[in-house]
């Protein structure tokens, strides 16, 4: 590929310097296209080092620790007096981001491409302006701009006065008390890491269930969890109003048939984001969208041909790893039409970095029953299983879903203690398409918490071996 010689600027512009975009502009320069990155952020590193995965993580971590510091007594142990230096709680949290972000800034600088630190927005299909009033052609582009906040559900939280996880990761101080609104990935890590740090936290959930697209048998379980750590859940719960006094903040909700005032002296907004589109001025570019998340196929390819998208501003799954790939596809399509490399969700895997952690991947029980496929469940609970009450696991499951003909494993979930590093035997199970009956006959070390998956399997197996006979 050389069309930038020819007819335009660059052989491809990738707008966003986020985990998708630097996969597609790595791919497209490995290959030698002429490229360009436009990131027009303050700071270089992505949404999932600055403000998302890394620095949540670094807090739910602390938070673990302080917590098992707590009640050390379980185990026979004394540690007297525990507390926390909220400061150096998030001192700590910035000296790692500023790690990674400037690891991600080093490869976004070192030359490979061109690295644009401007806004843009489209002329035309095949013209960007950039906000120093430049103007740049390419043959082909990769949006990758990645997401906004959601606005609040209602607006006298405008007037109110709210918090957003932006906002969250950068307090100096913690407040007494705190509605968290929304039952979302976001919003349970916020409100578990601020409930662990002496926070009377209220949790608000619209939906009848948190983690609404996941199977409630393990969603039940994290709540409860929560639940017994002191926190307040209400799901299946209407927001009518909000107000405010000198001295605190108020939620008015309808809960099961009766309705209820939450007050607090902060309220956390955590609905979830929505795709960063809205100054693209995609219009002039004939690509196609959906409530402003650009609309893709498969090979991550816009209405227009030549525009790609990947990550959180196409969706449909906003996950990092998913943008990585979904980038590396947009760039193999560019530098090679005639092959078409296809996005392949059939391994899509989620964890939310809660206690217990929270982990599935494949299809749930529902979307398998509502696609027709005969499939057949089953599950062992932690608090009956060796390690995990040394570990005085009291709340978590795990769970498998496999064909009820072929037995071939169709997905996994799991609620319990380092759930997103257990369900990685089960991705890794799905990839070699692995049935019940050969994962059951798999050794697994004995006392460890990733043997617990066997004796699912080894139920599994046995339906599935007497369907045979």
């Amino acid at each position: 590929m050389n069309q930038a010689s020819h007819n335009f600027d660059y052989d491809a512009v990738v707008i966003g310097g986020g985990s998708g975009g630097f996969a597609a502009a790595r791919t497209l320069t490995d290959e030698g296209a002429k490229t360009a990155v436009i990131e027009g952020g303050g700071q270089l590193g992505g949404l999932c080092i600055l403000r998302g995965c890394m620095p949540t993580k670094a807090l739910l971590y602390a938070a673990e620790v302080y917590h098992l510091m707590k009640h050390c007594g379980t185990w026979g142990l004394q540690c007297n007096d525990p507390g926390f230096q909220f400061r150096e709680v998030i001192k700590r949290k910035d000296q790692l981001i500023k790690e990674f972000a400037n690891y991600r800034a080093e490869q976004l600088e070192n030359g490979k491409f061109d690295l644009i630190r401007e806004t843009a927005r489209f002329l035309d299909p095949h013209t960007l302006e950039l906000s120093d009033g430049r103007q740049l052609t390419s043959a082909h582009f990769v949006i990758s701009t990645g997401s906004v906040v959601s606005p609040p559900p209602i607006k006298a939280l405008e007037s109110v006065g709210y918090i957003t996880s932006d906002e969250a990761l950068c307090m100096e101080q913690p407040p007494n008390s705190m509605i968290v609104l929304g039952g979302g990935p976001i919003a349970l890590e916020f409100a578990q890491f601020f409930s662990r740090l002496d926070v009377a936290v209220h949790l608000i959930q619209r939906n009848r269930q948190v983690l609404k697209t996941m199977d409630s048998d393990l969603t039940t379980e994290l709540v409860n969890s929560l639940k017994d750590e002191g926190m307040h859940v209400y799901t299946g719960a209407e927001i009518l109003t909000a107000s405010t006094t000198e001295h605190e903040k108020k939620i008015q909700i309808r809960h099961q048939g009766n309705t209820l005032t939450i007050r607090a002296e902060s309220i956390l907004m955590a609905l979830g984001r929505s795709p960063n589109t809205g100054s693209l001025n995609l219009k002039a570019t004939g690509v196609k969208t959906i409530r402003n998340r650009i609309e893709t196929d498969t090979s991550m390819r816009t209405a227009t041909p030549h525009i790609f998208a990947a990550g959180d501003c196409t969706g449909p799954h906003e996950i990092v790893h998913i943008a990585i790939q979904q980038g590396e596809i947009a760039a193999a399509n560019i530098l090679n039409p005639e092959k078409s490399a296809a996005i392949d969700y059939r391994l899509l895997s989620s964890i939310v970095f809660t206690d217990p952690q929270l982990a599935m991947v494949g299809m749930t029980e529902k979307q398998a029953k509502d696609a027709g496929i005969p499939i057949l469940t089953a599950s062992y609970p932690f608090n009956d299983h060796g390690k995990s009450m040394i570990m005085d696991t009291h709340h978590g499951i795990v769970k498998l879903i496999a064909h009820r003909e072929t037995g071939e494993i169709l997905g996994g979930g799991v609620t319990g203690p380092l759930g997103g590093e257990l369900i990685h035997e089960i991705i890794v199970a799905m990839h070699h398409r692995t049935t019940v009956q050969q994962f059951a006959a798999i050794p697994h070390y004995h006392p460890t918490l990733s043997e617990i998956w066997t004796y699912p399997a080894e139920e599994l197996a046995d339906q599935v071996t007497a369907s045979d006979a």
